[in-house]
């Protein structure tokens, strides 16, 4: 039996399980002192909220925990502190007490339980609950040790004065009301009502699910099966007060918002003279999708949408489920430009992840600027890093069928820029390739002049992105093209127009309006109800369509591979000819590749070519076979 003086020699406990409880942990009695006899334990304190919410999912005893008193220090403030000394002090307390007002209504209160510990005094509004548990822990963010938290767990058995339960299964009296189960609905069931209502759900439809999934399990199993009308009116008014928290000044209503959402923030840094604005923002649904769909597979940057229209630019992490749909798990709101400052919150984003998971890892980064420093993504990821060209290619693809009228020319011009991008691999710049381009499209004036103005510029990185960085292949860049649509037509619409310069409305429009088209698509897919109200164009990207069209439709001649042929799946008359198949810069003759996106048949035609192993390999890999026959031949 330790003594307080000897906590710090404690094995610290890193549980694997994304929640857990109590049960799960091995406790030391504690000897001596005014804590002498208590249960303690020693966790990584960001395991903290975890640990809060396992022991709140306690079957024999559902309960929520709140904080009953908070106390902080700064870090420098106490010159010798005790080893059990804090920079934070959080004492929780099981909902359903210290007070006991089970007797109330008779006009007996007992008067030792009058007040809780923390002399707070009772609380309007929860007297029907207090039923004098005496359940309650203490946390200390220990003043030595920031990163670990000591858990003091003083009494861990829901009872009352008496020693007997007073709520749960165990309690007699409790059995077939309420009080058998946690005081307020879960977080989850919070966020899944709160999601249906921003997707324009009704009320009686989202009691009428609610019943249908409560008699489908066979009857009410915890609080939360207990969803009144009354829970989602005060879930409506919360939504309708958020939203005219919008109207007052932009920088405190972010403030507040950060303030009210600390979960869902994983970085902030504020405004100032010599710092930019930052904010990180990851719900507990993201977080769940990033750990889902993120490990041994890839995450995509999806970097400064916004640039021209709104205040600040935002930056998106995405991954790739099942049906190869771009799902948004964490966003980045930051007055530079993002690649900046990815040393201040990419870390911090990885332990966040690895603080649920130690095992988490991702098999790949994909980037869509080359600028970003790859060093320290590929050190906080620990993954390769791959370059994703879609950004660029689509950007020039627009810019062609807009500037150049002529379809041969703007193919062949497309195709020499691939070319210029990934020629000057093994060479030392593209000056060369990139004046001998101009010369010969030196007629086509309106697109050149958009080139001297606007890609000089940053050609170059682009090339020692491609010299130093492999490429991803086309499949990804439908699902990112799909996803830049989406929140393109959430945010800039032009209706929007007068809130684009405001930070608090891109935050509220982020976290509810857009967070929950994707909450619901998949949630719909789990469970298979609201399959009439989900939003079609999030799973039907090109890679998703490219799956379905069969490979005798695809018509490739073994003896010219310039170019290969796909049979409209809609009209069978129909064919499609793409340029260039399998190649990072195919080109197709369809209408909305002529938009600049990756289309169908481009997909389909290089994951054709990669099978059967057919077609002239990618750009980069004709480019460094080119350079390694020259080496062989001239040593």
């Amino acid at each position: 039996m330790p003594r307080m003086e000897e906590i710090l020699n404690l094995p610290v406990q890193e549980l694997p399980c994304s929640e857990f409880s109590a049960e799960n942990i091995n406790w030391i009695k504690l000897e001596g002192g005014h804590q002498g006899g208590d249960d303690i334990a020693l966790i990584p304190f960001t395991r903290v909220d975890d640990f809060v919410k396992g022991e709140s999912s306690n079957p024999a005893c559902p309960a929520n925990f709140r904080v009953e008193s908070r106390r902080k220090r700064a870090a420098g403030s106490v010159a010798k502190p005790r080893v059990d000394g804090y920079l934070e002090y959080t004492l929780y307390w099981c909902s359903y007490g210290p007070e006991d007002y089970r007797e109330s209504e008779s006009g007996i209160v007992d008067s030792t339980s009058a007040k809780p510990a923390s002399g707070k005094g009772s609380r309007p509004g929860r007297r029907h609950m207090m039923r004098g548990c005496l359940c309650h822990f203490t946390v200390k963010r220990l003043y030595t040790r920031p990163h670990l938290a000591l858990i003091i767990y003083n009494q861990r058995r829901h009872v009352d004065k008496s020693g007997v339960p007073c709520h749960g299964i165990f309690d007699i009296d409790a059995v077939g009301t309420r009080a058998m189960y946690a005081p307020r609905i879960s977080d989850e069931l919070r966020h899944r009502v709160m999601s249906m209502l921003y997707v324009g759900i009704s009320l009686d439809n989202i009691l009428q699910h609610h019943a249908e999934v409560m008699q489908k399990q066979g009857g009410p199993l915890n609080r939360d099966d207990f969803l009144t009308r009354n829970d989602v009116r005060n879930m409506e008014r919360t939504i309708r007060n958020s939203s005219l928290e919008l109207l007052g000044n932009d920088e405190c209503s972010v403030k507040i918002w950060i303030q009210r959402h600390k979960k869902d923030v994983f970085y902030f840094q504020d405004n100032s003279s010599s710092e930019s604005f930052i904010l990180g923002i990851q719900t507990d649904w993201q977080l769940q999708q990033m750990l889902r769909y993120g490990n041994n597979s890839f995450i995509s940057f999806h970097s400064t949408f916004g640039l021209k229209k709104l205040k600040y630019p935002v930056c998106s992490l995405l991954v790739f489920d099942s049906s190869q749909k771009a799902i948004p798990v964490a966003w980045i709101i930051t007055s530079s430009f993002v690649g900046k400052d990815i040393h201040k919150w990419i870390v911090l984003l990885s332990e966040r992840l690895r603080t649920k998971d130690p095992r988490w890892r991702p098999s790949a980064i994909f980037l869509d600027d080359p600028s970003f420093n790859c060093s320290i993504i590929r050190e906080a990821f620990q993954c390769r890093i791959l370059l994703c060209t879609w950004h660029v290619r689509r950007t020039w693809i627009k810019k062609l069928f807009k500037k150049c009228c002529n379809f041969e020319v703007q193919r062949e011009m497309f195709r020499q820029l691939g070319w210029i991008l990934y020629s000057t691999r093994c060479g030392p710049n593209a000056t060369d390739a990139i004046e001998e381009f101009m010369q010969i499209f030196v007629d086509q004036c309106a697109f050149i002049d958009y080139f001297k103005s606007h890609t000089l510029a940053i050609i170059d990185v682009w090339i020692n992105g491609i010299k130093s960085l492999h490429v991803t292949t086309p499949e990804p860049h439908a699902a990112m093209e799909s996803y830049h649509l989406k929140l393109k037509s959430t945010l800039l619409k032009e209706n929007y127009a007068n809130f684009w310069s405001r930070v608090n409305w891109l935050i509220h429009t982020l976290t509810t309006e857009f967070h929950s088209l994707y909450w619901l698509d998949q949630y719909s897919l789990e469970t298979g109800y609201f399959e009439n109200l989900r939003d079609n164009s999030l799973s039907t990207n090109a890679w998703y369509h490219a799956l379905r069209i069969p490979d005798v439709d695809v018509v490739l001649d073994e003896q010219n591979l310039r170019l290969a042929k796909v049979l409209s799946q809609t009209d069978r008359n129909l064919v499609y000819t793409i340029w260039n198949p399998g190649s990072e810069f195919s080109l197709c003759d369809c209408s909305w590749s002529k938009l600049g996106n990756v289309c169908k048949h481009v997909i389909k035609v290089a994951t054709f070519c990669r099978n059967r192993q057919i077609a002239r390999p990618l750009l980069s890999a004709q480019i460094y076979n080119q350079a390694l026959l020259t080496l062989l031949n001239n040593p």
